[in-house]
């Protein structure tokens, strides 16, 4: 644990979410969602595509407001906050976003530069430093800081899009979709940087994925959200939280069908809806 993450309060989630309901006009995408993170864990978020996983990573982050609720981070409501101290916090967080997310005009330096820049944070000399550092963290080669976004690979790109995030050094990192549509091979790398950000820099870390190799890979817990569709009015949306190690067996048949990539009942629902 740091210095700073010690001083923040160690004995209290770096995350909270109570009672937490998003709703977009007319479609409920969240409801009542209970969860508490504690600092240092990876957490990881599984669910089908529609259950409110990458929305849930916005509320975090306060790119959005949820329709009812509190998201707490650090023990401070974030409603509470004013436009300053809001932009403070998020100095605190890394958004590695679906897809990178690059300025396809800026170069891969100014890219990763470009948080420390926007906030005047460093003189240039430790700017450049900082920047050198974490594109090399990532393992990406010497030379690649002068092309386009446009000249790389997906996994290239996915690892700039890391060292970006990293470049604040942040206690919290978000990941989502970190590995969708790379090669096995380049999925692993990405893997095996979440897992060097999380031992070398202590970060906290929650991932949306739906890919199950990430999932054993990196989580010290994994949350399951269920699509609101397809539950009671008193059901959970939250239909597992635990270890990786308990998904294959659960007692959830919805659980084992989504981890194993099963269709089960969901080929007939879908069929029913035509």
């Amino acid at each position: 644990m740091n210095e700073g993450g010690t001083a923040r309060g160690a004995d209290r989630p770096i995350v909270a979410l109570q009672g937490v309901s998003m709703r977009f006009r007319h479609q409920s995408v969240l409801r009542d969602i209970n969860l508490t993170i504690p600092r240092g864990q990876t957490l990881c978020v599984i669910g089908e595509s529609g259950c409110g996983k990458t929305v849930m990573l916005k509320l975090i982050i306060r790119l959005l407001k949820p329709t009812r609720g509190t998201v707490s981070f650090d023990g401070h409501d974030l409603a509470g906050l004013n436009e300053a101290e809001l932009n403070r916090t998020r100095l605190r967080f890394g958004f590695l976003f679906q897809g990178a997310a690059l300025f396809d005009s800026l170069t891969i330096f100014d890219n990763v530069a470009f948080g420390l820049r926007e906030h005047s944070l460093y003189d240039e000399e430790t700017l450049t430093k900082i920047v050198s550092d974490r594109i090399h963290e990532v393992g990406l080669p010497d030379g690649l800081e002068h092309k386009k976004p446009a000249e790389l690979s997906g996994g290239q790109r996915k690892r700039v899009g890391l060292a970006r995030a990293l470049a604040l050094d942040p206690e919290v990192m978000l990941y989502d979709e970190p590995t969708t549509g790379l090669d096995p091979i380049m999925t692993d790398v990405i893997n095996e940087l979440i897992l060097q950000t999380q031992h070398t820099k202590k970060a906290t870390g929650i991932v949306v994925t739906h890919e199950m190799k990430t999932v054993t890979k990196v989580a010290d817990r994994v949350v399951m959200l269920y699509p609101l569709a397809r539950l009671d009015p008193d059901e959970s949306q939250i239909i597992y939280d635990g270890p990786a190690q308990g998904l294959e067996d659960h007692p959830d048949p919805r659980v084992r069908q989504f981890v194993r990539g099963e269709a089960g009942e969901r080929l007939r629902e879908l069929g029913q809806r035509r």
